[in-house]
């Protein structure tokens, strides 16, 4: 195969590393086995552009992506737009979606990994034609993004202290969204402090990762408004990773989601991947299976 790299050199785990070398060793690895890698190293403000360019170029078989979630979430929807197979070097924070293809969270032995790897398709999600990889989430989880951006951060650790920061705020701050959800046309009305829509349901780990992204279907979750003591035992429930047992929480599994927001105002937002966007007043939700060819390592039994 013909794999072309675009590196964001600003994500947390690239900046910290002897860049050229890594580079070096990337193409040395995907050349031992039979493969030709070319690497782009751009940064944050250039990177979409980069990998939209790199995504149209026909001389390549393989888009990999190395950056954060919002990287890695753009490049998929390019790979997919493009009929081109997706890899995924997971040089975030947080790496979800990395996660969940079992690739390893060191770059180092992620590049390995990935130049053994075969394609795989697997399961893609849209959000108004939009495509998503992880989740789009409305209610406490942008809110969490928008007060965690207020503090500064330079690590993973950083970034989880933040998290806490903003939780805090979030107790005594619990939004209220209104609304109907369609879920594959059975009709559940409400107003719940949050509702998240995943590509392919979660499994049970403190981090919201989906064990498995070849299921066929969305992972649909609501959450009630609650006081503060209600709060407090649903985020403790979350870091420990006992949120199934929360009764404020329910789940449901769908292959299309379609939300009205009934109680919808100017300057709302969404989380898609973990990015900010406007929320819409009509949100329509599918799953698309085996949609997107990504590569994914091979198991060691």
């Amino acid at each position: 195969m013909k794999i072309i790299a675009v590196l964001n050199s600003q994500s947390g785990t690239l900046r910290t590393m002897d860049i050229d070398a890594f580079i070096d060793d990337a193409c040395a690895a995907f050349a031992a086995e039979g493969h030709e890698l070319s690497c782009v190293l751009t940064d944050g403000d250039d990177i979409l552009a980069a990998l939209e360019k790199a995504a149209q170029n026909h001389d390549y078989d393989v888009l990999l992506a190395g950056g954060g979630d919002g990287t890695i979430s753009a490049a998929a929807a390019l790979a997919w737009q493009n009929d081109k197979i997706l890899g995924v070097l997971p040089a975030g924070t947080m790496n979800l979606f990395a996660r969940s293809l079992n690739i390893p969270q060191n770059v180092t032995e992620a590049i390995h990994a990935l130049a053994k790897a075969g394609a795989e398709n697997v399961d893609i999600g849209t959000c108004n034609g939009q495509s998503f990889v992880h989740q789009v989430a409305i209610g406490l989880h942008p809110m969490l993004v928008r007060y965690r951006e207020k503090y500064s951060y330079a690590s993973r650790v950083g970034k989880i202290l933040a998290n806490f920061r903003a939780m805090g705020q979030l107790i005594t701050h619990v939004p209220r969204v209104k609304a109907i959800a369609d879920i594959d046309g059975r009709a559940v009305r409400g107003v719940y402090s949050a509702l998240a829509v995943s590509n392919n349901p979660y499994g049970d780990s403190v981090l919201p990762v989906a064990p498995d992204v070849q299921t066929g279907h969305l992972g649909f979750y609501l959450a009630k408004p609650l006081p503060v003591s209600g709060m407090l035992k649903l985020f403790w429930d979350i870091a420990r990773g006992q949120w199934r047992s929360n009764l404020a929480i329910e789940e449901d599994h769908a292959r299309s989601v379609q939300l009205t927001i009934l109680n919808h105002k100017a300057h709302q937002y969404m989380s898609v991947d973990g990015e900010l966007l406007p929320l819409p007043a009509e949100l329509d939700i599918r799953i698309h299976p085996a949609a997107l060819r990504v590569l994914v390592p091979q198991s060691e039994n």
